[in-house]
């Protein structure tokens, strides 16, 4: 199993690249089972979920050359159906999360879809509803064999309908989107989630010679075509991982600039980390982060304690909240941390009380952060990654920590950023990979 094993409390200092964003390329590199024709997808993060889900593709009969690192195309000419039947492709499909999003593609352009039940991250319930509830409105049949843990939908033609969602699932919205864009007739999805990531998967189905109106909006208007053509697209920066340097930036007091950030996507992020007092600057389309000793969390107006809670887009992403919780340990004052929409993620915040954080686990959702204003460091202990962001903020914690600190279970980091430990060094980090 392999450990990183982190000598902390030194300052980094240097130009960072963030990666391709992993939670778009799942969709763009789904969405590719909607052609026969070629599709050419650059700035592909090369992390464990991309490059399974990449295998799986291959295995049901894509043809997939890698041009360059992180350029991929992909041929989805002929597809083995008799394979996605298979046990193999059971134990295969069931290792990520995204493999869910292969079912609106093959549904809308075959007929017919196959899944079992997706892994991912064990953060708390996370309904599937959304996704099978709009295929079955546009006319498939759906079925879920409980002993075999498996799904299956199927349709002789997909018909446009109204579709108000449950919730703003991002990867049901997706799912949805793809399932209509070859649907007959007009589709229309309202409470539709409206991320950048949503917008780029709907700009390469655009591309493609899908017709979407409303792209950006929580109403979206989809009008079905009888076929799809290739096309070439380009995948954004992952804002997850550029929020994470910047929390690494503020624990670390490290002067960091971040390329090529895409402000226009980031929406409130960085207005997030400015309210617990981190100095943020746009240069360009670079993010700088000076160094800073110290930063303050702001109060609410009125006087109250700052409360920082997740929320579907453009609110805050819930994938940064437990970044947040950690850079909130150094800072000075207090703030409640709100996760409502998964609840175990907070559940790793007793390896940071044992690191010397003053943390107050109010409920499974909610934590009260008592800031040290780096006058008191973490310290270096040995920790085990539970899932990717809770992982990569263990990293931050160790980073900043005082002594050498051990993170077992970086399969689950590696997961969603690509060579972390290498580009740290890069940085000046004291940061090595281990065998243990």
């Amino acid at each position: 199993m392999n450990t990183f094993q982190i000598c902390g409390g030194k300052p980094l200092h240097g130009e960072f690249y963030p990666q391709g964003a992993k939670n778009e390329a799942l969709q763009v590199i789904c969405a590719t089972l909607l052609t026969s024709k070629p599709v050419r997808i650059k700035n592909i993060p090369e992390i464990q979920d991309v490059l399974i889900l990449i295998e799986i593709l291959k295995t049901v009969g894509v043809k997939v050359v890698r041009n360059v690192k992180g350029d991929y195309t992909f041929c989805s000419e002929k597809i083995d159906f008799e394979f996605l039947k298979s046990k193999e492709f059971r134990k295969n499909g069931a290792q990520l999360r995204g493999s869910i999003m292969l079912l609106g593609p093959l549904l809308s352009r075959f007929g017919e879809a196959y899944i079992p039940v997706p892994g991912g991250d064990k953060i708390g319930r996370r309904r599937l509803d959304t996704h099978f509830k709009g295929f079955i409105d546009l006319g498939a049949q759906f079925k879920y064999d409980d002993e075999e843990k498996f799904y299956s939908v199927k349709a002789k033609k997909l018909n446009g309908n109204y579709l108000l969602l449950e919730e703003a699932s991002v990867t049901g919205t997706a799912n949805i989107i793809m399932a209509a864009v070859l649907a007959e007739g007009k589709t229309q999805i309202y409470n539709a989630a409206c991320e950048p990531y949503i917008q780029q998967l709907c700009k390469m189905l655009i591309k493609m010679g899908a017709k979407i109106e409303g792209v950006g909006s929580n109403f979206l208007t989809v009008y079905g075509v009888s076929e799809l053509n290739g096309a070439e697209h380009t995948v954004l920066p992952d804002m997850i991982e550029i929020g994470s340097i910047i929390g690494l930036a503020a624990m670390t007091k490290s002067e960091i600039t971040i390329k090529e950030v895409s402000w226009e996507n980031l929406g409130n992020i960085p207005d997030t980390f400015r309210r617990l007092g981190i100095l943020i600057e746009k240069k360009g389309d670079d993010l700088y982060i000076p160094s800073q000793e110290h930063y303050k969390i702001q109060n609410f107006i009125d006087g109250s304690i700052l409360t920082i809670s997740d929320a579907p887009w453009p609110g805050f992403t819930p994938d940064l909240l437990s970044i947040i919780l950690v850079v909130a340990t150094q800072a000075k004052g207090s703030v409640l941390i709100h996760q409502k929409m998964f609840e175990s993620r907070l559940f790793f915040v007793d390896k940071l009380i044992d690191m010397g954080a003053q943390i107050i686990l109010c409920d499974p959702h909610r934590a009260t952060v008592i800031g040290l204003n780096h006058e008191i460091p973490l310290r270096g202990t040995v920790m085990t990654s539970p899932d990717i962001r809770a992982g990569i903020s263990l990293l931050i914690a160790a980073m900043s920590a005082k002594g050498t600190s051990r993170i077992h279970n970086i399969f689950q980091i590696d997961r969603g950023y690509e060579n972390i430990d290498e580009r740290l060094r890069v940085l000046g980090a004291d940061i090595v990979r281990i065998d243990v």
